[in-house]
């Protein structure tokens, strides 16, 4: 069967040599019949295309049976200018999609088409409209977002610098810190080597100032009888003069 198919192939030109054995033989017969299904495909096709073609002949010959009876036109004997008319006519009633070339026909058409565009043409206007208020609302958007990038940015550097600070801050108090602990033990440290050393407790810096608050507070409650007492000083010193100096102001009184 193969050996066959292969002869019909090529003809009157010598069948090229193979290796016969199962392998070839089966992909030698798998190639064959897709080609003949193929063949067979191509068969359909060109009777259907026939067919078609004997039904356009026959639609032809029965509108130009028409156009001759009707309107008294022979399609072949036409001028240019009048086959190009008709051509255009088709074409035309063909486009608006008519049933008949009649002239209500057309006007419908032509009617329908005409509001049809003014529609889209009122939906076009509308979504240019849409579109520019969305084109402003994008610009608007976009203006907004540039300058939000731009104040994020600025408050990043601003964060960054601030961040520089607090730390250089933090690491001036964690200085001031250990330094005060350094002192605070220096302190403590010479105060026990001056007890050592016998230092009387009475001139430590507690005792000082636990002294200077209460002086303070023993010359707060001297100073009303310091302006008691101003007013005597004005007598004499002895006590008879301060009697006649007492006696006179009592009199003058």
């Amino acid at each position: 069967q193969v050996s066959l198919w292969l002869k019909k192939m090529y003809g009157d030109v010598p069948v090229p040599e193979y290796e016969v054995n199962e392998r070839t033989v089966d992909i030698l017969l798998e190639v064959m019949e897709c080609n003949e299904e193929r063949d067979r495909d191509i068969s359909l096709v060109i009777e259907n295309m026939k067919d078609q073609a004997t039904k356009y002949e026959a639609e032809t010959e029965y509108w130009q049976g028409i156009l001759e009876e009707s309107l008294g036109l022979c399609t072949p004997f036409l001028s240019k200018e009048a086959t190009a008319d008709l051509t255009d006519l088709a074409e035309c009633a063909m486009a608006l999609e008519l049933e008949n070339t009649s002239l209500g026909s057309f006007y419908s058409a032509i009617n329908y088409m005409t509001s049809e565009l003014y529609e889209i043409t009122s939906k076009n206007q509308e979504l240019e409209l849409k579109l520019n208020t969305l084109t402003k609302k994008l610009t608007s958007a976009l203006t907004l977002e540039k300058q939000l990038e731009e104040d994020i940015k600025k408050l990043k550097e601003s964060q960054e610098a601030e961040k520089a600070r607090v730390e250089i801050r933090s690491k001036d108090l964690k200085f001031l810190e250990d330094k005060s602990e350094d002192l605070k033990i220096r302190v403590r440290n010479a105060v026990d080597q001056l007890v050592a050393a016998g230092l009387d407790q009475s001139l430590t810096h507690e005792a000082l100032t636990k002294s200077s608050e209460e002086l303070a507070a023993l010359l707060k409650e001297i100073e009303p009888l310091k302006e008691e007492l101003a007013c005597y000083h004005g007598l004499p010193p002895s006590i008879p003069l301060a009697r006649v100096k007492v006696e006179e102001a009592r009199q003058e009184l």
